[in-house]
């Protein structure tokens, strides 16, 4: 199975998946060299994960996108958008930019991509433009049905050490890093679903 891993980060939605060639895409060339040492064998490489997709995206079976969240963040909104140290700043649109693109790239005759995707960002203070699944604080945009998981405990107000073994990577010790990678139990599970022999089609 050919996986695209974009935005990457340290690689915790990647971390349990088995028997998959794996790229990954991380702009940060010190995160993408953490990611690498945890996962010598997938392919990494530090570009930007949006125009890589672009220009990538039916090279592959399947495809995980994980865009930066801040700006369409809950956590943003109740701080206060435009207070404080907050500037009133736009939301970042290339997460609908992606969504849309997989769902007509998928759809559509003109391209080779038959695969599956996911798109996952946090749960946004606006309605969502296009509606997702729901697992725990996040949403995920998917050509597949995610049947629900309960996530164990996302420990975030935990220390790091606990933090670093909850997430599976003990030597890290940066806790922005910790808390922006994906459970690495919910990444198998999404993994899992994808490979359903019979989905229910979700978008028509």
């Amino acid at each position: 199975m050919k996986i695209l891993n974009l935005y990457a980060g340290i690689g915790g939605n990647r971390k349990l998946w088995e028997d998959v060639d794996v790229t990954a895409v991380e702009l940060n060339p010190q995160i993408a060299k953490i990611y690498q040492d945890f996962f010598p064998k997938d392919k990494v490489i530090v570009e930007d994960a949006h125009q890589y997709l672009l220009e990538h995206f039916e090279e592959y079976d399947f495809i995980w996108s994980s865009p930066p969240c801040p700006t369409h963040s809950r956590i943003r909104n109740i701080a206060g958008v435009g207070c404080g140290q907050n500037k009133p700043i736009f939301p970042d649109m290339k997460l609908y930019e992606e969504i849309i693109f997989l769902q007509q790239c998928y759809k559509s005759s003109g391209t080779n991509f038959k695969g599956k995707y996911v798109v996952e960002n946090v749960c946004s203070y606006y309605k969502p433009l296009i509606p997702p699944q729901e697992i725990g604080r996040h949403y995920y945009w998917a050509n597949f049905r995610i049947l629900p998981y309960k996530l164990k405990t996302r420990g975030h107000m935990k220390s790091i050490k606990e933090l670093a073994k909850i997430k599976g990577f003990p030597t890290i010790q940066d806790r922005t890093l910790l808390r922006n990678c994906v459970e690495p139990e919910l990444g198998l599970h999404i993994l899992n679903e994808s490979k359903r022999d019979i989905q229910p089609e979700l978008f028509r």
